[in-house]
Order: structure tokens, then sequence, then C-alpha cells
């Protein structure tokens, strides 16, 4: 990216704080005048204390001369440190400003992308992190060493070309000379530690990927006593970026050498050349400290670049990212424009194909009708693709060939937020946020009373187990068992009172007991709803109107349990497994004999 194409991108991010830019302008102009006060008075001083010695003049002549020298750099020190002030405070406000905007747009963005961007092998949590964090604090120091360093020094070394170019022509051009050379070599370096760069940026992404990998997996690495391992991925991530480093900094010095001595020339050239101009009586001795000093008000730019274009730079590389993220318009979600009145849950599936951003192909020609207010079971062995099928009903992904209608009308049509407040999704894991019991249970309606939180509790059976807590509906959910969360996520789907629900695996963390009242829940809450569920409990298969049977992402077969069963097919072998799993003749032997008794 270059500096024109990020200017043109965060343009609008600094257009609403337009008056504010407009401002801090303001004082920097004034600042650049005021910074040369110092290269005037100093020629006049020496000018004027020289004419005193050469007329022999006493200390007492030249005591006005001090007071009027005193009062006017008093003076300028006072309304330039009010200038740096505002300069300074004004230009931090505007880069807090955007940096918050910076954040919001992001969050903004991908809240609105569809599930593949996230399943995508190059959006993992730990590159997206990166590129979000390292993008915003680099476009930030941007702006921040735009207004604050980079326009001061800028339009010093304007005003002090102006004036060197008043004085003399020729020191004005030797000036001049030197900032596009020195300009020129910045540039070099710039190419030249581009490829660094984004090696580095890369190296970053995945060191923080793999450190959110290390704290997701601790459990894992610790049970398998493999530390060591993986302390030596990491630390070959290290030495990586170890080298990498060294290598852009030998390059930075390198360059950095050649613009210190180019600018040192510019300092001797000056020297050489105003002395001459003194010695012919074209100049004032004053004039040589008045040059130099202007001199350093040009240079002082070039010194600051070694600085400032490393961040430039910077910005330039992690800002692709953070825009990549924030531009990838492609991913958005296809919201659609229909809204019916009323859903009524009939599904049909039509010659589906369905691909993962990763290249793994999920589902193959699969062709199924869903009838509306029944339970529909999903059965199959792991890998048959039923949980694909169910994101893709929820409009998580798009197939990638074939159609999906919701009564009659294609899935994709339908306006994506109504959709998806008419379906209820209970996982095997479902997330609990940081928060209260209550504020997860309301997430399912934000706008329910207490009462209805209450109520909802009760029907996923934890209520009781609520209020036996210390703070009760007020206590952390995150510290809740994990059969426990669960009936908080059930709670949520009684608060939403989805037409459409879908299942996967909903009773898998909870104990026998608990699955028993969640299953009477369950019950309740199918009632007069299309039902679509996921599940290796037989109870819950029987119970199923419409069963169908998923074999490596294809369609064999589906019917009533009688009628599959007497197939003696898939579903067949699939049941007397589950059936095995359990012992269930040692169940009915153990029920018999207890029944005799």
């Amino acid at each position: 990216m270059t500096l024109i194409q990020l200017y043109k991108k965060t343009s609008s991010f600094v257009r609403p704080y337009r008056q504010l830019v407009i401002f801090t302008l303001l004082l920097t102009v004034v600042g650049s005048f005021m910074a040369q006060v110092n290269a005037h008075i100093l020629r006049y001083t020496v000018d004027e204390i020289n004419h005193l010695m050469v007329a022999h003049k006493s200390m007492k002549d030249g005591f006005s001369l001090l007071i009027f020298i005193s009062t006017i750099l008093l003076s300028k020190e006072i309304i330039y440190a009010i200038i740096q002030f505002g300069q300074k405070f004004y230009g931090e406000k505007l880069r807090i400003l955007i940096s918050r905007d910076f954040s919001q747009s992001i969050v903004d963005k991908i809240l609105t992308y569809r599930m593949a961007f996230y399943t995508s092998p190059e959006n993992e949590s730990g590159k997206l992190q990166t590129r979000i964090d390292m993008g915003i604090s680099s476009l930030t120091r941007l702006v921040q060493n735009f207004f604050i360093d980079i326009l001061p020094l800028f339009a010093n070394a304007i005003v002090a070309l102006f004036f060197m170019f008043t004085a003399n022509v020729y020191v004005g051009l030797v000036s001049l000379c030197i900032v596009p050379l020195y300009f020129y070599i910045g540039q070099l370096q710039a190419t030249k530690l581009s490829g660094f760069r984004r090696k580095m940026r890369s190296y970053r992404e995945t060191k923080n990927n793999g450190i959110i990998g290390l704290i997701e997996s601790i459990t894992v690495i610790k049970s398998f006593v493999r530390e060591s391992l993986e302390a030596e991925k990491h630390q070959s991530i290290q030495y990586e970026m170890t080298e990498n480093q060294m290598a852009t900094r030998k390059i930075s010095f390198i360059f950095d050498s050649v613009k210190g001595f180019l600018e040192q020339i510019g300092v001797v050239i000056i020297i050489i050349l105003t002395s001459y101009f003194v010695l012919n009586g074209s100049m004032s001795i004053g004039a040589i400290m008045f040059h130099i000093l202007l001199f350093n008000n040009v240079s002082a730019p070039i010194r600051q670049l070694h600085r400032i274009y490393d961040e430039v730079n910077d910005a330039l590389i992690y800002s692709e990212g953070f825009f990549d993220i924030l531009d990838a318009n492609e991913e958005t979600e296809s919201t659609g424009t229909y809204i019916p009145d009323k859903i009524h849950g009939y599904l049909e599936i039509k010659n589906v194909d369905f691909q993962y951003p990763n290249g793994t192909e999920a589902l193959h020609d699969v062709s199924l009708i869903i009838p509306p207010n029944k339970i529909t079971a999903l059965v199959g062995l792991s890998g048959a693709g039923k949980s694909t099928l169910i994101n893709l009903l929820d409009k998580f992904y798009q197939p990638t060939s074939g159609s999906i209608t919701l009564d009659g009308i294609d899935l994709q049509e339908y306006h994506t937020t109504m959709l998806r407040k008419n379906i209820g999704l209970v996982l095997q894991k479902n997330h609990i946020f940081k928060g209260t019991i209550t504020e997860n249970i309301k997430y399912g309606n934000p706008d329910a009373t207490m009462e209805e939180v209450m109520d909802a509790a009760k029907k996923a059976y934890i209520h009781d187990q609520i209020v036996a807590l210390p703070n009760g509906y007020t206590s952390q959910a995150n510290l809740l068992s994990g059969g426990q969360q669960q009936r908080i996520a059930i709670a949520r789907l009684f608060l939403k009172d989805p037409a459409i629900i879908f299942l996967d695996e909903p009773t898998a963390s909870l104990d026998a007991i608990a699955t028993e009242q969640i299953k009477l829940s369950l019950d309740a809450i199918k009632k007069d709803r299309t039902v679509i569920i996921i599940s290796h409990s037989i109870s819950q298969i029987i119970d199923a109107e419409n069963i169908i049977v998923l074999d490596k992402g294809r369609v064999v077969e589906q019917g009533q349990h009688e009628v599959l069963y007497d197939n003696k097919s898939t579903y067949f072998e699939i049941f007397n497994a589950m059936a095995n799993s359990l012992n269930i003749d040692k169940i009915a032997k153990t029920m018999s004999e207890n029944d005799e008794v």
C-alpha cells in the first residue's frame, strides 16, 4: 500500500474532524513562524554586540539591548509554549478519536461477515487479533506523527527555507538540495525493508495465534506432558523473528549512517559558504549563526525521519492487513429482503453440494424435505455432514451448488436478521458470555422481565440450582458446570421462542438425570414447531417423526424409525450400535429382575 492509497482510505475517518484538523493546522503555521524567532534574534544580537564592541561602548550602553532581547525571547517562549500545547493536545485528541473510530468500524464490520470468513486458515483468531491491534496502533501513530510530529517539523522547514532564500539564494539552494537527497535515501531504505516488515507481520500473527492455541490447549498439553515440545515450537518462531529483526536493524543502521553523513555535509557547506560571504563583505557576522540555526530548522525533520519513517512504513505494512479485513466485502453476509408475516418451517433442500473454505467437501448432491411442525432427526456417524447441514439451514454458509427453500422461498432471499430471530440453536457446547446468569439467559430476549427469566430457567430445570447459589441469578455464569451452562443455553431458547429449532447434541454434556429433565423441557418446547435434532440418544431419535440418515455427506435413507429399522441398512447398523453401546440386554435383564421382585 502506498501513502496515497493509505491517505484515501484514512481520509473518511479524518473527515468528521476536519474542523479540529484545520485548527491544528493553523496552530502549526503560527508555531512554524514562531520557531524562526530565535534565528532572527540571534543574528540581530550578534550584529549589535559586534557594533558596540567596534565602537568601544560600555556594558551600560548594551544593557538596553539585553532588556529588549530578553523581553522578545521570553514573550516568544510563552506564546510558543501555548501553541505547542495546542498542537500536541488537539493532535492527541484527533489521534484518540480516530483510534476509537477505527476500533468501532472493524468491530461493526467483522460482525457482518459470513462464517466462511472465520473458518478460513488466513483468518484464525490470533492472526485477526494481530492484524486488528497492529493495524489500529500503526494507523493511529501515523495520525499522531502527521499532526503532532511531521506536520510541525515540515512547516518549520518550509518557513526556514523561505527566510534562507530571502537572506541569500545560494545558501537557500544548498539547504534545498540536501532535503530531496535525504528523502531519496529514506525511500530506498523503506523499499529495502518492506519485505522484512511483511515477514515480521506474518511472524507476529503466527506467534499470537500460537499463544492463543497454547492457552486453549493447556489441559491437553499438561496431561500429555508436552510442555517442552510446545516450548520448542514457540522457540523456533522466536528465533526466526530475531533473525528478521537483526537484518532489519542492520539495514536501518547503514542507511541512517548515510543520512547522518549527508546532513553533516550540509552543515559544513553552510558554514563554509556563509563564512565566504562574511569575508567578502556581503554578509554580517550574525548571518553565520542565523543560517546555521535556520538550516537546523530545515534539517530537524530529517533528524526525525529515522524514527518516523519506520513508523510510517509499519503503518503501510500493517494497514494492508487491517484494511483487508475492513474491505472484505465479498465475505459480508447476504442479508436478503424477504420478510414473511409468519414462518411455517417447511424446508426443502435440492441437489446441494457444499465445500468449506479450507477445501473440505462436506455435502454431495443432498436432497431432502423437512416437514413443518414435526421433529426431524439427523442420524449418521461423525463427519457425515449433520452439523454442516444445520449451518446451511441457519444461513451461516451458502451452498456451493443447489438450493435451499423455506416455505417455498429461497433461503438467500430471506432477511438474515429476521430469519435468525425465528431460529433457535442449541449446540453440544454452547458459549457462555462473561457476565451474570440473568444476563446470559436474557441473551435470548434482552427485553425479558425477571419473571420471564425465572420461568425460562424453571422450564430448563436449572432454577432450583440457581437460587441455591450464594448470589442466585447474579452469580457469574462462567463458573457453572458444563451441564448447568447447557441448561442456561436452553433457557435462552425458551425466551427466544423461535418457530424453528435446531438441536445439535443438546444433552451431550449432561448427566442421566439432567438429560431426562432436559428431554422433558425440550418435549414441551418442540410442540407445534419445526425441530431438527442431531443426537446419539436413542430416545431422542425414536421420538422423531422423520429420520434422515447421512453417510459421508450424502443422504442414504429417509423415513420413520420402524420402516428404516426394517430396511436393515445404514440406519439399522447405526441404531444397533447405539443400543449395544448402552448394553441394552443387561439393562433389560436388570429391570426385568426388579419388576419380578
